[in-house]
Formats: structure tokens, sequence, C-alpha cells
């Protein structure tokens, strides 16, 4: 057989486009691809044809891998045939020991990497390629020098078992390989293994105690032990280890090696292959943290959802529903603009076009717009949006938006991160009186910006109309301000799951967003306690605690990237029972405060009477 000429892969698997995945996979080997789509039609292929590799799917209708590899090893032609399992479950030591006994060389876990499958096709198939030849070789000296057989039998031998530590090293990829004497200590490394490692050559020396500096110590005993154990059954062995750089750097690992024992089962050498899997580390971990604020967002809105329903007023059913989906729609407005930027902000200009185009309908063009372009954080876009909903809904039935005639100018300026916005009607029904009584909308424009945003909000009711101003910071110029370094005490109070607070009793309450502030107000003081708040960050809150005596607190965690932990140091420095509430996982909770009782959003009256009221007693 010559180098460059192709091997036959028999590919075995009851599912098509299994079948194909492996053939996209291999194909850029050059080898010849053979496709069986059963044991049967396996079998038939193997005896038509000279394959050099087979790989086997462990679960298959009617005849499985572990069954069809015992058949092809009790052929005489095919007990050398390299048999490549492929599993979709996990596979334990027992199902390994029984697939080595039926003539297995390897394993490949699904899902199936590419570099990792086409690695270990490569090396199979090259050395069915040198063993071939080796064939021949030994063949053509045996008829031409008898008294050299011997000879080329122990090279042959020797170059096999040498190819085999060689494919063990290499299975997984062009990634670092290693060779490790147990019994003079020394070990030998490629170019990748030192790549991974972060040295060069010649900079440590390639001994065990030159290189145990390198692993991290944990990973490092667990490898020892490994090794210590011996081969037992198995030869083989793959675990995760961190490196640790001589820049303090981490890497990720994944380390696969083979053993080689003496006589009395003592292991004398280990060559194995470290692939870096720290990209594949980092990319879960982001994953993760997707996952968990998308888990946030979705809980905060549902928290805000709750308060609209909740809070709003009406004195029928079709108004209150008109109303509540008037003030979803507005929140859903701004939600689709923060997802098209990915939640890194939105357009102002796009909010007022999409708040305003029902009422710019008609050939008069009733509402003047005027203002430069201007990006908003999400938090602000959301409060800017409902404020706007809020305006125009007030606007179409009692302002200037209620009479053709009517008119309204919305202009806005921006300088020095500071947004300015005037909203100015006229035309409409005369004004007798300002209003008495503030509404639902009054009250959510003035606690959004003012308590959320730190802004002001101004209402001046005139008799030609409504003149509303409101001004907000939208960047980073606004510092928080800082807090003293307060110490703790370590008498720590805590809510259990009966609840220790007595009714009409002060509770502190620190909630972000100005909707789901004011509902929980609501439903504490129905359960019956004062509520001291709610504070929107924890400098505004620790300022308050001073100046009341508090029976305990209800606390958001992560007030927009401020966390909560400061103020639950004091808190529970003074005694004050603590309730934290999260649009996260109780699990994200510091450990300090592990044992506090945690309620995910949106959260109801009854989940915070059961943690906050203690039982009667008889």
């Amino acid at each position: 057989m010559l180098q460059d000429e192709k091997v036959n892969v028999l590919l075995v698997d009851d599912q098509p486009a299994k079948l194909l995945a492996y053939e996209t996979v291999l194909h850029d080997l050059g080898e010849n691809l053979i496709k069986a789509s059963s044991a049967r039609e396996a079998l038939a292929t193997l005896l038509k044809t000279d394959v050099a590799i087979l790989l086997i799917d462990v679960c298959m209708p009617e005849l499985d891998g572990f069954k069809l590899a015992a058949m092809i090893r009790e052929h005489p032609r095919f007990q050398q045939t390299a048999i490549i399992f492929v599993s979709a479950i996990h596979m334990s030591d027992i199902d390994r020991i029984r697939g080595y006994e039926m003539g297995a060389v390897d394993y490949v876990p699904v899902p199936v990497i590419p570099e990792v499958l086409r690695a270990k096709v490569r090396v199979f198939a090259e050395l069915f390629r040198k063993t071939r030849q080796l064939e021949q070789l030994n063949a053509d000296l045996e008829r031409r020098v008898a008294e050299r057989t011997a000879e080329l039998e122990a090279s042959n031998a020797r170059l096999r078992e040498s190819e085999r530590r060689r494919s063990l090293a290499l299975a997984a990829g062009q990634m670092g390989s290693w060779d490790w004497n147990l019994v003079t200590g020394e070990c030998q490394w490629d170019a990748g293994q030192y790549r991974i490692f972060g040295v060069s050559p010649g900079e440590i020396e390639l001994t065990v105690e030159g290189v145990r500096p390198l692993i991290h110590p944990e990973d490092l005993a667990r490898i020892e032990k490994i090794i210590r154990r011996g081969t037992g059954e198995s030869n083989t062995f793959q675990t995760e280890a961190r490196i640790v750089r001589p820049d303090g750097q981490t890497r990720w690992c994944i380390c696969a090696a083979a053993m080689t024992s003496d006589t009395l089962g003592n292991v004398t050498q280990a060559s194995g292959v470290t692939i870096d899997i720290t990209e594949l580390k980092e990319a879960e971990a982001r994953r993760s943290l997707l996952v968990r604020e998308v888990d946030h967002r979705a809980r905060n809105a549902l928290a805000i959802v709750q308060s609209i329903v909740r809070m709003t007023k009406s004195n029928s059913i079709d108004t209150y529903v008109s109303t509540v989906e008037g003030r979803i729609a507005a929140l859903s407005t701004a939600h689709a603009l923060l997802a098209e930027s990915r939640w890194e902000g939105a357009s102002l200009n796009r909010l007022v076009d999409e708040e305003l185009a029902p009422y710019r309908s008609g050939d008069v063009e009733r509402i003047a717009i005027a203002g430069p372009a201007v990006f908003l954080k999400p938090e602000t876009a959301q409060i800017v949006a409902m404020v706007l909903h809020e305006l125009c809904t007030n606007a179409a039935k009692y302002g200037a938006l209620s009479d053709a005639a009517g008119k309204v100018r919305l202009h806005w300026k921006c300088e020095q991160n500071k947004l300015s916005l005037q909203w100015e009607e006229t035309g409409g029904p005369r004004l007798t009186s300002p209003p008495t009584n503030r509404g639902y909308g009054s009250k959510v424009i003035i606690a959004s910006i003012q308590k959320q945003l730190g802004g002001t909000a101004t209402f001046d009711w005139r008799p030609q109309g409504l003149s509303f101003t409101m001004e907000i910071s939208i960047g980073d110029a606004a510092a928080a301000s800082q807090k003293a370094a307060r110490t703790p005490r370590t008498d720590n109070a805590r809510l259990n799951g009966s609840g220790v607070a007595a009714k009409a009793g002060r509770v502190l309450l620190v909630e972000d967003e100005a909707l789901v502030g004011m509902m929980m107000t609501d439903f504490l003081r129905d359960i019956g306690f004062h509520v001291v708040g709610p504070f929107g960050c924890v400098s505004e809150a620790i300022d308050a605690i001073d100046q009341e005596q508090l029976q305990a607190a209800v606390l958001d965690i992560n007030l927009r990237g401020e966390l909560i932990y400061d103020l639950a140091d004091e808190l529970t420095g003074r005694g004050v029972p603590i309730v934290f509430v999260t649009g996260y996982g109780a699990d994200a909770v510091d450990r300090r405060f592990a044992d506090f009782p945690v309620l995910q959003k949106p959260v109801d009256s009854a989940s915070l009477r059961r943690v906050l009221v203690a039982p009667k007693t008889n």
C-alpha cells in the first residue's frame, strides 16, 4: 500500500442523519468512506471490502454495537481491524470493559467533537497504512533474507507499540502530547504541550518536580492517584485538569492518557494528550450567566406588569381592560426597542414615534415634535415609555387630544448628560382648576422620575392646557454617592419561615422599580405595616435607617447594578430581620445571607405575609 493510498472507513449507524454528519466531519481526511445503516449491512460490506476502521454506534436495533463487534472479531480477517464505538449514553466502567472485551480500541462520546473524531480516524488510518506497508516489507524480506525474519518481527512489534502510544497521545487532535517515564521521572513534550503550559523549551526541567508547580495541586493529586492505582482492567484514563501558567493564568484542559505496566503490574510509562478547553469553559459560563440574566429580566418585567394590573383603577371592566392593555403595550414597545439593541438601550426618538403614532393620523398635524437624537439606558427607556403613554392617554381623555382643535408640542434637549423634556398642550378643553387628586398616571410619572431616576417632574395645569416638564440624568456624569465604611455587628437577626414581625411595625422597603415599589408598599400596608420608603439606592436607605426604629426590612438585591449587601450588613448589625426580593434565583444571594428568606419576583401579598408576620398562638 502506498503512503497516499486511501483506506476504507466503514460508518455504521441506523440513523441516516448521523451517518451524514460523520461523513461530513471525515470528508476532509480524503479517505474512502463507506456507510452502512444496519449491522447486517455492515457484515455484508466487510466480507466484500478490505476495511481499515469501523465507526460503530453502540445503540442500534436488532443487533447493537457490542454484538456486532463480537461477531466481527470472531472472523480471522478482522481480528486486527480498528473499531471505534460512538455512544450517546453515559458509559460506565463496566460498559467500557465490555466494549474493550468485544474488540473496541477507542470510544467517542456524543455530541461528537469533529476535531477529536477526525484525529482518531486519521491516526488509525495512518497506522493501517503503515501496518500494510510493514506486512508487504516483511513478506518481501522473508522471501529474500530468511535469516533476518526474527529481527524484522521484533522491529515490527516495537513499531506497533510505538504507534499505539502515539495514536492515544494524538487521539484528541493536534493539541499537546507528552510521555512520562515513571521509572526515571523524566517527561517528553511536543510543541503544543509547551504552548498550553505557557513555557518555552528549556525554560523548565521536564521532570515530575519541574512540572508539578504548573498543575493545580488538587488535579495533580488526582492524576497521581489514578496512576498509582495502576492499569487494572483498563490502561487508559481521561480527566480534567487546571494548568497554572508562570504568569498566573489558569487554563482548563482535558488530560487523556494510556499507561504501560511491567510484569508485576506496576505502571512504568504514561503517554497522553492535553487539550485546552478554556474557551469551552468560558462559553459555558457565559451561557449560564445569560440564562440567569434572561430569567432576572423576565421576572422584573412580570413584577412591573403585576403592579400595573393590580394598581390600575377604573369604574368599569371595559375601561379597566383598555387602560391595562395600553400600559402593557407601552412597556412592550420599550421592550421591543431594547431587544433590537440586545438591551444596550433605546432611541428616545423611536420611543416618541411609537407612542405618539396612534394620535398623529389625519390631514392636520396636531403634534409637533423636536429634539436631538438621544440614546437611553434600558431602565430609563422603560420609564420614559410609560411617562409618554400616561401623558398621551390623559391628553386623549381630558386634554388637547380629546378636541379636534387641540395640539401638543413635545420637545427636548440634552446638555451635559442631562435630558430636559417638555410636553405642552393647547387648544383643548379649558381648565377651570387643577385636578384635586392625583391619578395612577400622575403617581407613576412622579414616582418613576423622582425616585427611580433621581430626576424632577413638574405638572403645570394652565387654563389652555397641561404643561409638563421633566429633567433626568442619562449619562455617567452623576457619580454615585460614597458611603462611609461601616462595620456590622455579629448579632444577626433573621426571619424564619414562620415570621417574627408584629403588625403595625415599621418595615424598610428598598426597591428600584418605581411601579413595583408602589405595589409592594400597598401590600405591606394591607398587611398592617407602616412602610419606610421605598428607596431606590443604598445610600438613601442607610441615611433613613438612622432615623427609624425598624422591625423588619424588605430588600431588592440588585439596584440597577448596585448590590444591597452593605445595607444588609448594617441592618443585621442592628438586629433588624431581613427578607430579600430578587429576579434571580435564591442561589444568587451572597453566602453570608444564605439562611435569610428569599422571595422571587413577582411577589404577592401572601408570600410577604408568610415571611413577615408571626402566626397567632393559642
